[in-house]
């Protein structure tokens, strides 16, 4: 990004870079999650839901290229060591030690909501100041948001046949 359109920004550049680390941080955790959650899980619907979070986690590192991308854009340098990510994110990362795809679900699912709410975070510092980084996270929000939506479809789907199997059991 030229000087000029770093200078015409009406707002804290420093203050947005910081953001934007936190966020890249958070994705590359997120990537990580969904992809070895996904070849982790174990559990009914595992052959359904894993190519999805697997395709969740490709999405993942593509937000991952666009932050980091914008952050060199406007001028400042991107989280470069792994060791950073959990101090500069607040996402967290959840390692799925207990498999069952229910609990992996819930992991991926905390992780969306908090992602949801990074997003939301950038998208109301940037409105009307920064027009590029703004449909960027709002871009990088609506994938995240129906992230959430899948998970939660999984979850239900997960409940109803278990329901199920516990009518016929009886």
């Amino acid at each position: 990004m030229g000087k000029q359109a770093v200078d015409i920004l009406d707002l804290d550049v420093k203050k947005l870079i910081e953001m934007l680390n936190a966020a890249l941080s958070e994705e590359w955790l997120a990537y990580y999650q969904y992809w070895i959650g996904a070849r982790m899980m174990e559990g009914p619907m595992r052959s359904e839901i894993e190519p999805e979070l697997l395709l969740h986690a490709d999405q993942e590192l593509n937000h991952a290229v666009m932050v980091v991308d914008r952050i060199i854009q406007l001028g400042g340098t991107p989280v470069l060591h792994p060791e950073d990510w959990l101090s500069l994110g607040r996402c967290g990362y959840d390692a799925p030690e207990d498999p069952y795809i229910e609990i992996v679900l819930d992991q991926n699912l905390k992780g969306e909501r908090c992602a949801i709410q990074r997003y939301k975070e950038i998208a109301d510092f940037t409105n009307g100041k920064d027009h590029t980084t703004h449909q960027m996270a709002t871009n990088i929000l609506n994938e995240e948001l129906e992230h959430e939506h899948d998970i939660e479809d999984w979850i239900t789907d997960i409940n109803r046949m278990k329901e199920e199997l516990r009518k016929i059991r009886i």
